[in-house]
């Protein structure tokens, strides 16, 4: 594909489609022949690489904190520790958080390893400061007795370190952030370290979380476009290096804009309310920018934003009053499989709109994100490659189309040497020996030296990215630049690195891709070997594929709703279980290997028949589409990690002992038992209940909840296919009665629960009530009040995004969902301000509409009670939304005096928030301790210790740090409780499965046939 060509947007858009998660081999036998050199071109391309690494070396024997960050690289428990206090401390408002941080993160490091090591005498001094430091706040080894400079110190007092560590963090921000004002920034960009740099202005903000945060943002743009505007006609120094102003647009300072800043629901699922609103917010930014004479780029997102990104720029790029502006810009990562396709995208659009359109050609911003969330997804492959070399490979190749497109003004924005090299050798080649018609960019605070020769003394252009707020907003921008350039296999981090030679530095990317053949990264793999051989991930599907939503969408309101089953009366639970007590001896019997392989072809079925189960969740459940999604993957998951631990642990175990002995372990069947499921998971819990018991050999009755028995006649009818005897799974169907008849029946002899903690002392009562019965195991998963201890040291951002997920997901009804939400009092006002704000972008409706966020509750008992609970506690409420008609309980946060007074947990979407001061928090993990519950608990905190202590005195079964408290992976992290909570063990664990079996130890002794022939066979035993 060239972009020069004649390929129309619709073509693009279904290459793009095409090779999004297409094989990397694939796609990168596509773009080997444009990045690949001629020797002669490799050869002068080397020799230009060489010249620039001595420019970059020179300058970076200049810059101290270039050196001081060297010094304290990722790959070092000392930069991490660095990074993380970075990261946190500026924005914690209290002394003692602030210290406790402090002493977290520098006085438990080895900070004496590197001092004097640097030849900077400011780098050296830096690290005694840190070394002092240490002395200062971390643990002495001296028996407990202060050292003479603790003592010496003691009388300044930890203000002393708190000031001086807070002014070294600012510091370490005004490295790589312009200005704190766009002010601020217009005039450093005029210092004589920026001169003849253009900049590109970006208003600092990850994203927004409310649509208040939307519109700030966007007020930011509009004051830094207005600005700009100004100081490029007052006369700033740009590319050519002397003031008077610029004629060129690309030769004027410009602005960059995040669409995720501007609008806190741009996503896929809400795209018709999200894109309208950004395409006119962007509209108007870009008319301002017309007007002003300066160009707006439009910054890259992460890959599941691309396609509503292009939607977007198409729109604005199509307005007929900013035809011949030639200032609109879009960012394209070189990283993405897609790339070259949206360069070609560009470069179509461009040409039907009669403009140029300014390409930021990056190598990626969002990588270990991006693997992450397609493994938990369990997509079919990734959408960008797992190589170093492919990525730089995809972006030569990007870059050389970007050369040769008219319609396209190439920006290049790398500190790579080589690529730079690469870059100036084409485009003599290709525009011309003395052509400048393109750019790079670097961003400010790196790449210095790299730069500078080929602007002030061979007229090339470059502009900075430069980046403007304050402290706060920095943080989250801070660690993803330090992430993505401190990493061990970028350039910059090598650079440095004295035992890597100019060789490896320099070696040809697309000869190291073609040596393996375009092959994935050995040690990533694909999404569905994420657990390696033992079992496949199971598989998802791609919901921020428009097309891929709108097809499921559409098939679930298609399927007609799940007929009512017909209860069932008591004397069918006595014919279930006589029939499954009849077929206990032959399938106990059945080898293990035989067993597992039937729960393996049932999570094949259920694959098979993924869109059938999700649409009777929807129905029957009231599950919203990305649960009932998830609800499928979770009941695969559930029988392929039962299957693969079943043919481990139910094989006979020699055991030690004495010589002339042979001792055995064996696990076997314990005959029938009752699985009891929620209807919460209709599906997942009601196929691990039922999955584990049948592999370890018991036979089963199952009884879904009384709301969900379709769903439960599916999977019961799926198992039967997959080979599992009709008699060793029954079904039974009804209320609480059945349920009773069941686990009184004297031949279960075990019990898997999951539902109400009453309910589960009354079946606990039920088996023991019959003196005639075996005493007999109960497996029980109840509810839950579940906290998440919030201190000031969090991202406010991130605790709010997963307080939004983990209490008002599913409309509450999980078991591991937020009911309790324990903030620092010190942060308080700004968690509960941008919480009420997220709130307002939930959307409540059809759980059928891909858009809805909540559903309805599961019936109407339910809402009667959650509603009567809510109404009484109308004084209380700090925030609340507006109802939809029907059996809607919409997320309302309550305002408590302590955690004591929560009495009981109240499932659906009641969020109940207390305040603790700082310093308060063990006695705040005793108070939830004291409730009695212990299934999930939730803390974000970035301090180290804080989170061992928790950890160490929180009597909860899951503890998640830093992330939701919903969404258990099998086998990642088992679920299950203790207290009122549950008896263990946990459900997708590798323990589960021994509940289910007895354990039975046969010893032989073999000497009793006359002696011990196997030591006969042992050399030099000796003789008589």
């Amino acid at each position: 594909m060239t972009v020069a060509g004649t390929a129309t947007l619709a073509t693009l858009r279904a290459t793009m489609r095409t090779r999004h998660r297409a094989p990397e081999a694939e796609v990168m036998a596509a773009l080997l022949p444009a990045a690949t050199l001629a020797p002669a071109i490799r050869e002068a391309v080397v020799d230009r690489a060489l010249g620039l690494l001595a420019d970059l070396r020179a300058a970076q024997a200049e810059g101290w904190v270039n050196r001081f960050l060297q010094q304290y690289r990722l790959d070092t428990a000392e930069g991490i520790a660095l990074l993380s206090l970075a990261e946190a401390f500026l924005r914690v408002p209290d002394t003692e958080t602030a210290d406790a941080l402090i002493r977290d993160k520098i006085g438990t490091a080895d900070w004496a390893q590197h001092a004097g090591t640097s030849d900077s005498a400011l780098v050296n001094s830096a690290t005694w400061g840190l070394v002092m430091t240490r002395a200062l706040v971390g643990d002495t080894s001296d028996g407990g007795k202060s050292s003479a400079l603790k003592r010496l110190v003691a009388r300044a007092g930890e203000p002393f370190v708190r000031q001086a560590v807070g002014a070294a963090m600012r510091m370490m921000g005004q490295v790589f952030v312009m200005g704190r004002t766009i002010d601020e920034a217009l005039e450093r960009s005029n210092d004589k370290d920026n001169r003849g740099f253009t900049a590109s202005f970006d208003m600092l903000g990850e994203a927004a979380r409310t649509f208040d945060d939307g519109a700030r943002y966007f007020e930011s743009y509009k004051a830094a476009i207005r600005d700009t505007a100004k100081a490029n006609y007052s006369g700033f120094a740009g590319a050519s290096g002397e003031a008077g102003g610029a004629s060129a647009i690309t030769d004027r300072h410009s602005v960059s804009v995040k669409l995720s800043a501007l609008h806190p629901r741009y996503e896929t699922a809400h795209a018709a309310s999200a894109v309208p609103t950004l395409i006119a917010m962007l509209a108007e930014l870009a008319r301002s920018a017309a007007a002003s004479g300066i160009g707006l780029t439009v910054d890259a997102e992460e890959s599941e934003r691309l396609m509503i990104s292009l939607d977007i720029i198409e729109a604005v790029a199509r307005l007929p009053d900013l035809a011949g502006w030639n200032g609109l810009g879009m960012a394209v990562q070189g990283y993405g499989k897609r790339g070259r396709a949206v360069i070609g995208w560009a470069q179509a659009l461009g040409a039907e709109t009669g403009q140029q359109l300014t390409v930021r050609l990056v190598k990626g911003a969002y990588w270990d994100s991006e693997i992450k969330r397609t493994q938990e997804a369990g997509l079919v492959d990734y959408p960008l490659f797992t190589r170093k070399a492919a990525t730089d490979v995809s972006y030569l190749a990007c870059a050389r189309d970007m050369l040769v497109a008219p319609n396209i003004y190439p920006a290049f924005a790398t500190h790579n040497a080589l690529t730079v090299a690469t870059i100036l050798e084409w485009a003599g080649q290709i525009l011309g020996k003395d052509a400048r018609d393109f750019e790079f960019q670097r961003l400010h605070g790196m790449g210095e030296g790299l730069f500078e020769r080929l602007v002030h003394e061979q007229g090339y252009k470059c502009r900075t990215y430069a980046p403007v707020g304050g402290h706060r907003d920095l943080l989250a921008y801070l660690v993803r630049r330090l992430l993505e350039n401190g990493a061990n296999s970028s350039f910059v981090h090598q650079l440095a690195d004295a035992n890597i030679s100019d060789e490896v530095l320099l070696a040809d990317p697309a000869a190291k891709i073609a040596a393996v053949g375009g092959s994935p990264h050995p040690s990533i793999p694909l999404p569905v070997r994420l657990y390696g051989a033992g079992r496949n991930n199971s598989a998802g599907i791609d919901l921020a594929d428009a097309d891929v939503l709108e097809r499921v969408g559409a098939g679930i309101s298609a399927f007609p709703p799940p007929t009512a089953s017909v209860p069932g009366a008591e004397e069918h639970v006595a014919i279930a279980i006589s029939a499954v007590a009849a077929a206990f001896p032959v399938w106990s019997a059945t080898p293990v290997a035989t067993r597992a392989a039937a729960l393996d072809r049932l999570a094949d079925l259920l694959e098979r028949d993924r869109a059938r189960l999700m649409a009777i969740c929807v129905h029957e459940a009231r599950k919203t589409i990305p649960d009932a999604l998830a609800e499928v993957r979770e009941a695969v998951d559930f029988c392929r990690y039962y299957a693969a631990n079943a043919r481990l642990q139910f094989t006979n175990t020699r055991l030690p002992g004495p010589t002339g002995e042979r001792n055995e372990l064996r696990l076997e069947g314990r005959g029938v038992f009752a699985c009891i499921a929620p209807w919460n998971f209709p599906l997942a819990i009601f196929i691990g209940q039922a999955a584990a018991a049948l592999v370890a050999g018991n036979t089963v009755v199952a009884k879904p909840a009384p709301q969900t028995p379709a769903i439960a006649a599916a999977a019961v009818a799926l198992a039967h296919e997959a080979g599992i005897p009709a008699d060793a799974l029954r079904l039974v169907i009804g209320d609480g009665t059945i349920g009773d008849a069941l686990v009184r029946d004297p031949r279960i002899m075990g019990v898997a629960f999951t539902g109400s903690t009453a309910t589960a002392r009354a079946i606990a009562r039920a088996l023991l009530d019959d003196d005639t019965r075996p005493l007999v195991p109960l497996i029980a998963e109840t509810g839950g009040i579940n906290a998440m201890i919030v201190d000031s040291t969090a991202l406010t951002e991130q605790v709010v995004q997963d307080v939004i997920t983990s209490a008002f997901r599913s409309a509450g009804q999980r078991c591991s969902a937020l009911r309790l939400l324990l903030v620092q009092d010190d942060v308080a006002d700004r968690t509960l301000a941008m919480l009420k704000g997220a709130m307002d972008t939930l959307r409540l409706g059809n759980p059928a509409d891909p858009a809805t966020d909540v559903g309805p509750v599961i019936d109407r008992a339910a809402f009667d009670r959650l509603e009567a609970y809510r109404q009484s506690q109308r004084h209380r409420w700090v925030h609340t939304l507006q109802a939809p008609a029907g059996d809607f309980v919409v997320p309302t946060i309550i305002r408590l005096d302590a955690i004591a007074d929560l009495k009981q947990e109240w499932f659906g979407p009641l969020l109940h928030v207390v305040t603790w001061r700082a310093g308060a928090l063990a006695e705040t993990v005793t108070a939830v301790n004291t409730l009695g519950y212990g299934l999930t608990m939730g803390l974000h905190s970035r301090i180290a210790s804080v989170a061992a202590m928790v950890a160490a005195t929180a009597h909860v079964g899951s503890l998640y740090i830093n992330r939701s408290m919903i969404g258990a992976v099998v086998g990642s992290q088992p679920f299950g409780g203790e207290g009122r909570s549950g008896t263990g063990f946990k459900a997708g664990g590798p323990h589960y499965l021994l509940r289910f079996a007895h354990e039975r130890t046969v010893s032989t002794d073999t000497t009793s046939a006359g002696g011990n022939a196997s030591l006969l066979s042992i050399e030099d035993v000796g003789g008589f």
